[in-house]
């Protein structure tokens, strides 16, 4: 089962597919009929969640930990967090759609089972403003459980590398009037991490991938709040049989989780306390 979103302009016409049995993220995002999601292009670390996730277009790691395992601090039984944390390949517990009289969208609800042994409560929120012809998310993240842990987020916005020519260039608000190439880095893959929030406009950050000339030469907007979200990260990968590209909101830069903790990096939340999370994406 799948819920589908629908939206237009004389920009053209957008679906987004969203995957109740991973937290209401994105499969397919489908503008004027092509889907621009990598689809089985992509490389695979084993984790078979990961994969699948990895095939559409949104996919969201934490809220306990995100990229690489790293190990649970004073565990003492020398276990890991999962490849880009536990909620990925959680399904819904419950799914509302949007009033008649509000704007489209869809509300859900996940438990996460935490690796350290707590809960949490994702509750989020999908709209779609017609005006603009943007998707907006809204995410809350209340600990359930009895002891406190440190949230970390990343959203990976995931865009078949086969739509990008060497026209396609990466620009935003964190570069300043540079304009960057989407082929950054040596080699077949490549990623970078970059501080976004000192430049946001009013709290927002921006970045664009773009133009795409299978899109008439538009590009892909993505539009991120900055007080939780305060680093943009962007991986590439054209090795083998996999061709994509990602544009990543994130929580925390690169560094070992003990190196951000020592640096003061890593807050807790309390049990019952929420921390929220906020973007926005459109095509233009």
């Amino acid at each position: 089962m799948a819920i589908k979103l629908s939206g237009g302009d004389r920009q053209g016409d957008f679906h987004i597919l969203l995957d109740w049995q991973s937290a209401l993220d994105i499969g397919a995002f489908t503008v004027d009929g092509i889907d621009v999601s990598p689809g089985t292009s992509i490389p695979s670390d084993g984790d078979r969640r990961i994969d699948h996730a990895l095939q559409g277009f949104f996919f969201t790691c934490g809220p306990d930990h995100i990229r690489h395992p790293e190990p649970i601090e004073a565990d003492g039984e020398g276990r890991l967090f999962p490849l880009h944390g536990s909620l990925c390949g959680t399904p819904v517990s419950r799914t509302e759609m949007a009033a008649e009289d509000e704007p489209p969208g869809c509300l859900a609800e996940t438990k996460v089972q935490l690796a350290n042994g707590g809960s949490a409560l994702l509750s989020r929120r999908w709209t779609v403003n017609a005006d603009a012809a943007e998707v907006l998310l809204a995410d809350r993240v209340t600990n359930t459980g009895d002891t406190p842990f440190a949230p970390m987020l990343m959203y990976h916005m995931n865009i078949g590398g086969w739509l990008l020519g060497d026209d396609t260039y990466i620009a935003g608000t964190m570069f300043g009037d540079e304009k960057r190439p989407w082929r950054f880095g040596e080699g077949e893959s490549a990623h970078f991490c970059v501080p976004a929030a000192e430049k946001a406009d009013g709290g927002w950050a921006q970045v664009a991938l773009g133009p795409f000339e299978a899109l008439s030469s538009r590009s892909l907007i993505v539009r991120f709040s900055t007080a939780t979200l305060p680093f943009l990260q962007m991986w590439r990968c054209q090795r083998g049989s996999a061709d994509v590209i990602s544009i990543e909101p994130v929580s925390h830069r690169i560094a070992r989780r003990e190196a951000l903790a020592a640096a003061g990096e890593m807050p807790m939340l309390a049990p019952d306390e929420t921390i929220e999370y906020a973007l926005a994406f459109q095509i233009r």
